[in-house]
């Protein structure tokens, strides 16, 4: 269900074509289709069969599925006295929840909108059973840095500078391909991280190493020198200087530890193994 918030919201930004990264940047529209998307992309990857009057059936039963950013899930009539299904989620903290509760007159205000729909009462959320609460998403790091920081990055003329920006501000943090995507706007976004002209090699100088989650060797490494762990299909941007065999980890036949926030580079970053 992670894995479904995450790409959902990556699906809505289309950040590859549209340089967008947040549920602001998103039109009206968008954003009320989210809760469309999530019911599709759940039901898709959790295999759930068509309800008959709701949207999925679980165990036999007739499930709606609501999602809301800030817990206002509207409830239509067929829903009453139904099991919902409730869904949030928050991309600035990397955070979802989904709980299950039933739609009972108590659980239920009496009030209505003009479709005649209404929302769970204070005792109703009470009585949602949360199967996941503030769970775990894979993070946006573009969400994370600080809005100028963004910018600066953003600003770049072509997609490898903005990419060789990215890994300079952006460091010892989890860079998912769609970050990666995002901030490249081009179809071959990958090709700009590798060496032979990509950010690696570009960086190299500047004692960065670009930590793939694709090699267990790299993220072995990442892990021996203290720093962030990518995930697969993440990377992590780090800068490395000399070390002893006493404070340091061998890479490439030399030793090496992370580097402190003043300190100066002198030397290149060692070629990463795979």
């Amino acid at each position: 269900m992670a894995k479904v918030f995450r790409a959902t919201f990556d699906q809505l930004y289309d950040g590859q074509h549209t340089g967008r990264y947040s549920v602001d940047q998103l039109f009206k529209t968008e954003k009320t289709h989210f809760g469309t998307l999530i019911e599709i992309n759940l039901q898709r990857e959790l295999k759930l069969t068509d309800g008959d009057v709701l949207d999925f059936k679980i165990a036999g039963l007739e499930v709606d599925c609501k999602y809301s950013h800030t817990g206002a899930w509207m409830l239509p009539i067929e829903s009453f006295d139904q099991i919902i299904l409730v869904t949030q989620a928050d991309d600035q903290r990397s955070v979802w929840s989904a709980g299950v509760v039933r739609v009972t007159e108590e659980n239920r205000r009496t009030s209505e909108n003009r479709d005649k729909k209404t929302g769970l009462n204070a005792h109703g959320r009470t009585q949602i059973t949360w199967l996941f609460k503030d769970a775990p998403i894979q993070p946006n790091a573009l969400l994370q840095l600080p809005p100028p920081v963004v910018a600066e990055i953003m600003a770049a003329r072509s997609g490898q500078a903005r990419l060789n920006e990215l890994f300079r501000r952006a460091t010892n943090r989890r860079l998912s391909r769609n970050i990666i995507a995002t901030v490249a706007q081009q179809d071959d976004y990958m090709k700009r991280v590798r060496d032979n002209g990509g950010s690696r090699s570009a960086l190299r100088p500047e004692g960065y190493l670009i930590l793939g989650g694709d090699y267990s060797v790299q993220r072995n490494l990442a892990a021996a020198l203290g720093a962030t762990t990518p995930e697969p299909g993440e990377l992590v941007s780090i800068q490395v200087v000399p070390a002893t065999s006493q404070d340091g980890v061998e890479i490439a036949g030399g030793w090496w530890k992370l580097a402190g926030q003043e300190e100066k580079i002198e030397s290149p970053a060692p070629v990463l193994p795979r």
